[in-house]
């Protein structure tokens, strides 16, 4: 007797799925609402990267700050960087900026329902103009990002690693997407691999598509999708000043606008290089201080290399006046910096080095 072929994946099976076991996100429209352009490009723009959990209190405060697009294009570059601070990737809160401005002058203020003028629009590449049409507007678009690129890896069995199997996964991925509710199914095959198809231990068993999937019937799901193993970046090092007034201000200054954390506040410090010599650090202190090292380094890991930063540290007497490109904010006003997460660390060592508690700062 000859077995009878697995059946293929239909999209009206993951649909009914979606329809009983559908995330209930803030960005997200409800059954039977219209979506709002504005959440689904902010949430899209923020979750590049970034888990749902780390970004859920991000959003909302950005909606408090700015609850329309016509806000956040008026704010101040420096209120969107400071409401942004510590969700990483910093070039996606300038692109955010930019983007804003862009649809409040040449598009009045509303988001085109069109693919390709997403798609020109400043921070928005192939995904996030594919996502915003087709949940925002329910036009057909292939949306993949890594849930979907890992059910789909896992469906079909796909050896190729990534990333050269990316575009097989976008033809196998469109030709399942259905002319009705496109913008539902790309949310159920993300919703799917969020909380059925996840990188360890999938929950096979409640899989609308555990019949048709070839890795669920081999029993290798979690070796999918295959990847190309990262080259590790090399460790750089550098040292930061951290300076305090007897008033309790703290001396920080703005990084330049473009580059690695670009617009972004910092503490004063050396560059960062796999040779960087601490011997020599002094050299590059903004003022002339008794500085001393502090116990321990500050540690960081970017997607391309991990950092250890030295720290300095010294008191200074309340009359001080900040070198040129520099600044002393009170004690009262730097928690609400656009300070990056690496740069909070430093402050949160540099405080406890002095012996102040941060938490009655």
């Amino acid at each position: 007797m000859v077995a009878s072929p697995p059946p293929s994946a239909k999209a009206s099976d993951l649909l009914a799925w979606y329809d009983r076991h559908r995330r209930t996100l803030p960005w997200r429209a409800r059954p039977g609402e219209t979506p709002d352009p504005y959440r689904v490009w902010l949430s899209e723009i923020m979750l590049q990267q970034t888990t749902v959990r780390a970004v859920k209190p991000y959003f909302e405060k950005f909606l408090t700050l700015f609850p329309t697009v016509h806000d956040l294009a008026t704010a101040p570059s420096e209120a969107v960087m400071s409401a942004w601070a510590g969700l990483g990737y910093y070039s996606r809160a300038r692109n955010l900026h930019a983007c804003a401005k862009t649809v409040v002058e040449r598009h009045d203020g509303v988001f085109p329902a069109d693919e390709a003028a997403l798609r020109a629009l400043p921070g928005i590449g192939d995904y996030t103009a594919a996502a915003v049409a087709s949940i925002a507007f329910d036009l057909p678009a292939v949306v993949v990002d890594g849930n979907v690129e890992r059910v789909v890896a896992r469906l079909h069995a796909i050896e190729d690693p990534l990333p050269g199997s990316k575009p097989a996964i976008r033809r196998l991925t469109a030709a399942m997407a259905p002319e009705k509710r496109p913008g539902d199914f790309a949310q159920a095959m993300m919703d799917l691999g969020a909380t059925i198809c996840t990188p360890k231990s999938p929950a096979c068993g409640l899989c609308p598509w555990r019949e048709p999937c070839t890795a669920r019937r081999e029993g290798t799901a979690e070796t999918f999708p295959r990847k190309t193993p990262k080259k590790e970046g090399k460790l750089r090092r550098g040292t930061a000043f951290f300076a305090m007034r007897e008033d309790g201000a703290v001396l920080l200054g703005t990084r330049p606008p473009k580059g690695l954390l670009g617009g972004m506040a910092e503490v004063p410090g050396t560059g960062w290089a796999s040779d960087h010599d601490p011997r020599s650090a002094l050299s590059a202190a903004p003022l002339r201080a008794e500085w001393r090292k502090s116990l321990g380094t500050v540690t960081h890991v970017f997607t391309h290399f991990p950092l250890e930063l030295d720290v300095l540290v010294a008191r200074l007497p309340a009359g001080t006046e900040a070198p040129a490109g520099l600044r002393w904010v009170p004690a009262t006003a730097w928690p609400e910096e656009a300070l990056p997460s690496i740069m909070r660390k430093v402050v949160e060592h540099g405080l406890a080095a002095l012996g102040v508690d941060p938490r009655q700062r």
